[in-house]
């Protein structure tokens, strides 16, 4: 029986844990003492890390694989990926590759890397001071400032000022490093791609939407959109160019960009499980399960992908923003999963709890899923779901919806 090394779990990365299962392999799970009593039951073995540091990761990985000699390796989130990347150089098994997994974990490097591949991005700055950051932004507001390495957009900011940036930069400068870009004009789109041996063997585009500015958080993604045929060649001849400047090998590629007036240019790019239930809407939209691909990848085993070229369905996920406020009541939520086209309906919201303004993913307050025959009746759908799902709040008298827009694209 194949043993399978899942580093990271959380709670998005469940599937994997019922994937191998069906695929009737043996899985070894590393994780903190936060999902360890969620996740210890649903493993083979568990295996606790002793903090949540890159480096805790790497050296409870190495012992977990000392300890299982795994026939396989998968790193789930951000935080496992050098890690997973490490065993897996270590033991000869697929991955994404060691130069991919670095390169995905700085945001510094990817601008590095992709400008050397002469691939379409923004321009940038490593800002090493105050005034050199001041000065390379002059005439380019808005800028985007982020750190080298986050994700769920925590710590991404636009700036369209001086005044501000000169803030923002003496209060992250020197303890953190900042990147200084371009902001890209255009709509957001992300590229998910399966690679096996240094091939792309499945590609799907979807559609995002965001809070915006300054904080861009995730509120919805889209599956299985199509552009122009113009528009798909170039988002396809960028993913493939990053694939190979990265020199990935096997594994998924997650490639955020944005569709400017010049065609698709690179945000950022990473080489682990997609956050935002991505993975769930590739599922609804194209019929297979690419964490049990990404399983089968990982222990060398065949693998099954959509036969057609275009999506049977189109999937969705939303995460509601509400207005700030205490919650009074929330309303909607039995009659939003008895539609038709909802596919699962979590919320954590409850009354009492007080809603404050987004900046990061980690303020969501849960999510829907959505599955529709096509792009027509899911943007219905969740047009029907942003007025089904509304909160009262203390003081209110009418219940708000949340201020959330679908594409259509």
């Amino acid at each position: 029986m194949k043993e399978l090394l899942l580093i990271g779990a959380g709670y998005m990365g469940t599937p994997y844990l019922a994937a191998a299962r069906r695929l009737g392999v043996r899985v070894t799970v590393v994780e903190s003492a936060l999902h360890r009593d969620r996740l210890a039951a649903q493993a083979d073995r568990f295996i606790l890390t002793e903090g949540t540091a890159e480096e805790d990761w790497a050296a409870a990985a190495n012992a977990a694989a000392y300890s299982c000699e795994p026939d396989g390796v998968l790193g789930f989130a951000e935080p496992q990926v050098i890690a997973a990347a490490l065993v897996q150089d270590a033991l000869d098994v697929p991955g994404p590759s060691l130069h991919a997994a670095v390169i995905s974990r700085n945001k510094a490097l990817q601008r590095g890397c992709f400008a050397t591949a002469g691939l379409c991005q923004p321009k940038y700055l490593i800002v090493p001071d105050v005034d050199t950051g001041v000065r390379w932004a002059r005439n380019r507001y808005p800028v985007i400032a982020k750190p080298l390495h986050s994700s769920g957009s925590a710590g991404v900011v636009q700036v369209v000022d001086e005044p501000t940036l000169v803030d923002l930069l003496r209060t992250r400068l020197p303890q953190e490093a900042v990147l200084l870009e371009e902001f890209l004009v255009g709509a957001e789109y992300s590229w998910e791609a399966l690679v096996r041996d240094g091939e792309v063997i499945f590609a799907n585009v979807t559609a995002k939407e965001t809070t915006g500015p300054p904080d861009f958080v995730e509120l919805a993604h889209v599956g299985g959109v199509r552009l122009s045929g113009a528009d798909m060649f170039t988002i396809g001849s960028l993913g493939h160019g990053v694939v190979a400047a990265m020199r990935v090998q096997t594994g998924i590629v997650h490639l955020e960009f944005r569709m400017t007036a010049a065609g698709p240019a690179i945000v950022e790019v990473a080489v682990r499980t997609p956050g935002d239930y991505i993975m769930d809407v590739i599922a609804l939209t194209h019929g297979f399960d690419p964490y049990a691909a990404l399983v089968a990848m990982a222990l060398d085993l065949p693998i099954g992908l959509p036969s057609a070229a275009t999506p049977g369905a189109h999937g969705a996920s939303w995460f509601p923003q509400f207005p700030a406020g205490r919650v009074a009541r929330v309303n909607g939520v039995d009659a939003l999963r008895a539609q038709p086209w909802v596919a699962d309906v979590k919320l954590k919201l409850r009354a009492g709890e007080t809603i404050a303004p987004y900046s990061s993913s980690a303020q969501r307050m849960g999510h829907v899923l959505f599955q529709a025959p096509d792009l027509t009746e899911l943007t219905s759908a969740m047009e029907l779901a942003r007025r089904t799902l509304t909160v009262d709040l203390v003081g209110e008298a009418r219940p708000i919806a949340p201020a959330v827009e679908t594409h259509s694209a």
